[in-house]
């Protein structure tokens, strides 16, 4: 029997390939020679001169490279000397995201509720988790901060406020914490402040501060957990009320 006629294959569909710039691939392979562990943190990468022969690229590709790398984490660049590579910190990884976070604020509102319900769900965790796991120098510490942000003045208000939620995350134990709140509230940006520095908010603030600070005291997970989360649904409610104020 004659074989059966094939179908015809159905059309490709544009799959066009994309040209990339020369410093992708310089930054590429500066990469995989890092992951690969050449150049150890602390290390210096190769000159300018010498990446320029090995790749057969321009000066530009070069710094273009160092420059991505440098917004990264990754390496430190300094003037007059070579390239140095780093050991990314968390608090580094959340600072380069920083900008684009308080962009997405300002183009996308609803964003904002999605940041309170994050920092809520993570720091009443960590309140929990702090309370299991207080010890007598981080309760003394966070004690610190509490005194110091009693008498801080308004310009001090805030910097004394960030720093007691800080001191929180750290007591968890864990360093991606203390970075991860803290860049949470510095993507807040503006209207974290306004809602520190509302009129007449300082002493509720302090208040519910102590009481977040005597249940990890008294290792109380459930209660600081509580006294977390009464704080900051309250702020809430100041958020959505200053949201309001600046659309107005």
């Amino acid at each position: 029997m004659p074989p059966e006629p094939r179908s015809p294959s159905p059309p490709l569909s544009p799959e066009p390939i994309q040209r990339r710039k020369l410093f992708h691939e310089v930054m590429d392979r500066l990469l995989a020679r890092i992951r690969a562990g050449e150049f150890a943190p602390g290390s210096q990468l190769p000159s300018e001169r010498e990446l320029m022969d090995a790749y057969g690229v321009g000066r530009p590709a070069i710094r273009e490279a160092f420059q991505q790398l440098e917004r990264s984490g990754i390496v430190t660049i300094s003037h007059g000397e070579r390239a140095r590579v780093v050991l990314p910190t968390p608090a580094a990884m959340m600072h380069t995201i920083t900008d684009a976070a308080r962009y997405l604020l300002d183009v996308e509102p609803q964003t904002l509720d999605h940041l309170k319900e994050a920092r809520a769900f993570l720091e009443t965790g960590l309140a929990r988790l702090a309370a299991e796991r207080a010890e007598p120098a981080g309760l003394a510490l966070l004690q610190a901060r509490l005194d110091e942000q009693r008498q801080a003045g308004l310009e001090d208000f805030l910097r004394c406020d960030i720093a007691f939620h800080r001191q929180i995350a750290a007591m968890a134990g864990n360093p991606i914490f203390p970075a991860v709140v803290e860049g949470l509230l510095a993507w807040l940006g503006d209207h974290y402040t306004a809602l520190v520095r509302a009129p007449g908010v300082e002493n509720v603030t302090l208040q519910e501060h102590q009481c977040i600070l005597e249940a990890i005291a008294a290792r109380d997970p459930g209660r600081a957990a509580t006294a977390m989360s009464d704080h900051l649904y309250r702020a809430s409610a100041l958020y959505r009320h200053g949201s309001a104020d600046r659309r107005a």
